[in-house]
């Protein structure tokens, strides 16, 4: 048993090293003086400075803000939504539906895009911000929606019982009972949901028109000439907002658990 918890320390140091030692190296770079990322010449913000400077990265990363926003606000209304609907529910073609509602993340990304594409075009649609929100909505609802979905799944019906049973409308036990239990799970959606809209190239190059860049595409063409050492200042203040965001999410959704068992 010794030998195999050591073998199974070590297994794990690597891994972690294998899947960490690009993003340390990328930060490590990102403060490097020298204009090629593979010398080091010294230490240096000069690149930071250059990055908040860069008119076209900001209004890209703008632009990226606004559509991963209203498509995680879209795809909350809709996703939450089907989720409580689908818990009213007992037909046959429940688990059908359910299946069919994560086929935007199952389906490549590429054919998801053309499709997008034929869709705009045989509508005529205008591509530019409004049909990146629609493309992106369409693939953040499933993460929204199967998240929520497996918190009603787990909720005990005794709760909603009880708040009945007390004198609780249907809309107080809504407010009450039912979003503070679902709260965690919506949070999870969003953040994920937000991180994939965010970082998307493939679906956001098939819908996005020629005036409106978002930052993952503007980064994309950007490699094409090579990493230099602003894409990695970005990627680095792109990881430092993630940690951000993971640390506030599980402060938030500690204290809606502790909320959540104390209530009950």
């Amino acid at each position: 048993m010794k030998k195999l918890s050591k073998k199974a320390i070590l297994f794990l140091v690597v891994v972690t090293i294998i899947n960490y030692l690009p993003i340390i190296l990328t930060v490590v770079y990102s403060f490097n003086s020298s204009k090629i990322s593979s010398v080091w010449g010294g230490t240096s913000i000069v690149w930071y400075k250059q990055l908040f400077n860069d008119n076209d990265l900001r209004r890209s990363l703008i632009n990226s803000l606004i559509v991963a926003l209203f498509s995680c606000s879209f795809a909350v209304i809709i996703g939450t939504s089907a989720a409580l609907a689908m818990r009213k529910t007992k037909l046959f073609f429940d688990n059908m539906i359910s299946y069919f509602s994560t086929l935007p993340i199952m389906i490549p990304e590429i054919i998801l895009g053309m499709a997008f594409l034929a869709v705009f075009s045989f509508f005529k649609m205008p591509f530019g911000f409004i049909t990146l929100i629609i493309a992106h909505t369409s693939f953040c609802i499933p993460y929204i929606f199967m998240l929520v979905r497996s918190r009603l799944i787990g909720m005990d019906p005794s709760y909603e019982e009880a708040a009945k049973d007390l004198g609780a409308s249907s809309y107080e036990t809504f407010r009450d009972i039912i979003v503070p239990y679902i709260l965690p799970g919506i949070l999870s959606g969003v953040l994920l949901s937000f991180a994939m809209s965010f970082d998307d190239v493939v679906i956001s190059i098939f819908t996005t028109g020629p005036t409106v860049n978002t930052l993952a595409i503007k980064i994309y063409t950007k490699m094409k000439t090579g990493v230099t050492p602003e894409i990695n200042a970005l990627a680095t203040v792109i990881l430092l907002i993630s940690v951000i965001c993971i640390f506030l999410f599980e402060i938030i959704n500690k204290k809606s658990t502790n909320k959540t068992q104390t209530r009950y």
